[in-house]
Formats: C-alpha cells, sequence, structure tokens
C-alpha cells in the first residue's frame, strides 16, 4: 500500500491510496475523494490523509487483520508504527526494539498517522463499510451536558463530543521566530526585487507559504482609495483567497480577508512590478509571483519554490541556522504584539482563530487593524538603533 496522486479531469489533484499492483483501494479512495472535493480539504491534507491510511492498511495486511474491526488493537499499530522501518511488509507483522534502538517515527508523526487513521475509520462508520462499534474504540464518546452551561450551546439540546483514545504525548518545543537581524539579513541576501518581495510578504505580513504562492495581480490594492477596482476598504492592502490553483498553492484559512501593508510593503510591489515588465514584457501569468529568472518563464512560484528560498537566503546570508517561512509569520505576530497590538489584533491579522478559543469572540475595526501594522518599525531601523 502506498499514497499515490491523482490528477483529475478537471485539474483539481488530490492522493489517494494504491496497492502493489497499482490498484486504487476504493474504500481509502472514496474517503480522500470526498475530503478534497466535499469538504474543501487542501491537497497537501489528502496526501497526508493517504500516507497515514497506507501505513494502517498496510499493517493490516500484514498481520492478517480486517482494518475495519483492527481498531480494537490501535495499541499493536501504535508500537508497529513506533519501530517499523519504511515498508517493511509481511516480514514487519512481529516488532522487537533492540537495546538502545531509536524510533522510527517520532511521536508527531505518530499522532499525525492515527489523525488520519481515525477520520478513515469515521467515514467508514458514516458510509456504513465500518462496524458502529468502531467509533468507541478510536473515541471516549461523551455528551455536552457536563459542560458548562456557557459551552453548551445556544440550542439547547443534548449533542455528542468525541475526543480521541489514542494519542502519544508530544514532547515541548519552544516556538522560534525569526529575528529582525535575520530578516534583514535575508533581505539584504536577496538577488531581486521578487525575492525581497517574498521575504516582506512572509515577515511583514505574515502569511504562509500557500498564501504567498497564491495570489493573483489582482489581490493587492495598493492605492489609497480603491473603490475604482471595486473594493471599498481603505489603504493598502492585499486580499487573500482560498483558491484552486494550478500550482498546488492554497490558503488554509477558508474564510477570505484583506491585509493591510504598509509602506515598505507598497515599495517592494513596486520594484518587483518593474522588474518583472523588464523580464515579462508580455505579462506572464495571472499569479503575482512568477519565474523570472528560469524556464518555464512566467509560470507561478510554488509552495516548495517559497521553502527553497528561505533555505538558501539563511544559508547565503550566513544566519548559522534555517529560518523558515513559519519562523517569519511567528516574527510578523511577534512584532505587532511588541509594538503594542493585542491579541485579537493578531488573530484578524493572521486569518485565522483565537488561539486560546475554539470561536473568536474580539472582533477589532478596521482602523486599528491598520494601526497595528502601521506602529510596527521599519526592521532595518529597530536593527541600527539597537546596535547604536
Amino acid at each position: 500500500m502506498q499514497a499515490f496522486r491523482v490528477v483529475l479531469p478537471s485539474g483539481t489533484k488530490y492522493w489517494t491510496v494504491v496497492d502493489e499492483d497499482y490498484g486504487v483501494v476504493q474504500e481509502a479512495d472514496r474517503f480522500l475523494r470526498e475530503t478534497r472535493l466535499a469538504r474543501g480539504r487542501a491537497e497537501s491534507t489528502t496526501k497526508a490523509y493517504a500516507e497515514g491510511v497506507s501505513l494502517f492498511l498496510r499493517w493490516c495486511e500484514a498481520t492478517g487483520r480486517d482494518w475495519r474491526t483492527a481498531a480494537r488493537e490501535m495499541g499493536l499499530f501504535m508500537l508497529w508504527l513506533k519501530w517499523t522501518p519504511g515498508r517493511g511488509g509481511k516480514s514487519a507483522s512481529a516488532v522487537v526494539p533492540g537495546p538502545g534502538s531509536k524510533p522510527v517515527r517520532q511521536e508527531i508523526r505518530v499522532n499525525k498517522v492515527l489523525t488520519a487513521v481515525r477520520m478513515f475509520l469515521l467515514h467508514g462508520v458514516t458510509e456504513r463499510t465500518v462496524p458502529g462499534w468502531v467509533l468507541e474504540q478510536i473515541y471516549e464518546v461523551g455528551d455536552t451536558r457536563d459542560l458548562p452551561v456557557a459551552a453548551q450551546g445556544e440550542s439547547g439540546g443534548m449533542r455528542l463530543r468525541l475526543r480521541a483514545r489514542h494519542r502519544v504525548s508530544e514532547p515541548e518545543t519552544d516556538i522560534d521566530r525569526a529575528s529582525d537581524e535575520e530578516v534583514v539579513a535575508m533581505f539584504k541576501a536577496c538577488r531581486s526585487a521578487r525575492d525581497r518581495l517574498t521575504v516582506l510578504l512572509l515577515s511583514r505580513v505574515g502569511l504562509r507559504p500557500g498564501q504567498v504562492a497564491g495570489l493573483h495581480r489582482s489581490d493587492p490594492h495598493l492605492l489609497m482609495d480603491a473603490r475604482p477596482l471595486g473594493c471599498d476598504l481603505e489603504g493598502a492592502h492585499v486580499h487573500i483567497v482560498r483558491r484552486q490553483n494550478e500550482n498546488g498553492a492554497w490558503s488554509k484559512s477558508k474564510k477570505p480577508w484583506a491585509m493591510p501593508v504598509d509602506f515598505l510593503v507598497v515599495q517592494a510591489f513596486d520594484q518587483y512590478a518593474l522588474e518583472r515588465h523588464e523580464r515579462l514584457p508580455s505579462g506572464g501569468s495571472d499569479f503575482l509571483l512568477v519565474n523570472l529568472f528560469r524556464p518555464p518563464y512566467g509560470d507561478p512560484v510554488t509552495t516548495e519554490a517559497i521553502g527553497e528560498l528561505c533555505e538558501s537566503l539563511s544559508r547565503r546570508a550566513g544566519l548559522g541556522r534555517l529560518v523558515t517561512p513559519r519562523m517569519c509569520r511567528h516574527a510578523m505576530a511577534s512584532n505587532i504584539v511588541d509594538a503594542g497590538g493585542t491579541l485579537d489584533e493578531v488573530q484578524a491579522l493572521l486569518g485565522q482563530k483565537d488561539p486560546s478559543s475554539p470561536r473568536p469572540y474580539l472582533h477589532p475595526s478596521r482602523a486599528r487593524l491598520r494601526d497595528a501594522v502601521e506602529r510596527v518599525p521599519s526592521p532595518r531601523l529597530r536593527v541600527t538603533e539597537e546596535g547604536q
């Protein structure tokens, strides 16, 4: 069993599971196709699910278990996941780790696989291809009656809630951020206006790589008055919209939102527009960031290319460590807070739910969001002042 990428006639891409003869595993394919098409999840999500489900089905095949009822022995599957390397085949049915052996898969990887398996089996229960009792094997099933009144919802009716039974305790890791010095060094190491704009979109605007690669030329509204463009928002801003993009770029947030940008980002947009016109007078594709220096010229950059750019800039700038796009995003959020921004402002600016609650309760005004962005000084200025 293995994960396999599928491209539909419509151009939509998702991942499925195939057997050793590359025959599609129908039950897994229905689950993964529905995840992509009906639920609108990203292609990368179906890839993660397909990899997890393929491991589960491989374990069932290797140990002679029926995948529909194997959930009653999920603990053995977790042991197999931890110690069985690669595509172990049928010889991996008995796992005996020796003294001093290192786990093949770390806790975070095991938990991701278990999440995929739970979703797969839950889909099977819904479709009635998996016995209903399996639900109690993978979830602790309860209701909302024991919750505080404020958390029971407005309907007043009883609702079921599910809590995963099988989960490995993950070691706590510090969430790091890129420092202003690192961002400035990466910015200086850029060799094109396009790369400088990319660094600012990551570290100054706080976009995810998929959101940066998915921007279209119509998304930035850099005029103070955007009404001629059919937009009633004031000031320079960028619209973040989830789309089915040909380069696979995907915005994690389902809800579109507009992100205010400051003069540094506007200048970077202007410089990139001149560079793009010089390199591609015909314009290229409708995507904002495109290939300018290697073929296929004019094609959109990919999410992977943005990660590779950060790796290259980190090395070229001599930072001594890899500064990732996620660290740049954390830098943006931290700078907003350091400049006096509030949690709800960060929440709205990053296009995410309140990190301390399952639903956002605070809604900052657009004017306050713009003020939050304008309060953050130039990273170059911050570095200069701190060096004096």
